[in-house]
């Protein structure tokens, strides 16, 4: 289980001290579970990468469960679930799906992460607030999104 190499984000306190003192870096959020078999497979990607993104970002797992609050605000509805932040700001990414926000399922192996990650690294330098992904879209996991009324 890769998840306990990786630093723990428990509380929404957490979560919010973490997006607000992490500056000139990307923000790696890994929503999920960590006895979900899908979230350790990432996990285990991720802890991969630690060392060769140590310039450029910093990886944290957040139990969905632990911060209600958090998987509500993103629609955090499919796990696992990444999402990513430069200086404060949610950056999104065009995966070629229809949700920009975040990033569903695992990656196939550790250079597609280390890619996405240098591509939202100097599109967010730029100023970017939305990046175009590296990877190639019939690669990624398919999912349908649903739109409930409230």
């Amino acid at each position: 289980m890769a998840s306990f190499l990786l630093p723990k984000l428990k509380t929404k306190q957490d979560i919010d001290n973490v997006i607000r003192s992490t500056e000139e870096l990307v923000l790696v959020l890994r929503f999920g579970r960590d006895d979900d078999i899908v979230c350790m497979q990432l996990d285990h990607i991720l802890s991969k990468c630690v060392d060769d993104l140590g310039k450029m970002a910093k990886i944290y797992t957040v139990d969905i469960d632990s911060v209600p609050v958090y998987t509500q605000y993103f629609d955090i509805s499919l796990i696992p679930s990444t999402i990513f932040f430069f200086n404060a700001q949610h950056i999104k990414v065009d995966w070629g799906t229809a949700d920009h926000t975040k990033f569903i399922g695992t990656f196939k192996q550790k250079q597609d992460f280390i890619d996405v990650v240098e591509v939202i690294f100097r599109g967010a330098m730029k100023g970017k607030l939305v990046v175009t992904s590296p990877l190639d879209p019939a690669d990624l996991q398919k999912y349908e999104l649903v739109y409930k009324d409230i």
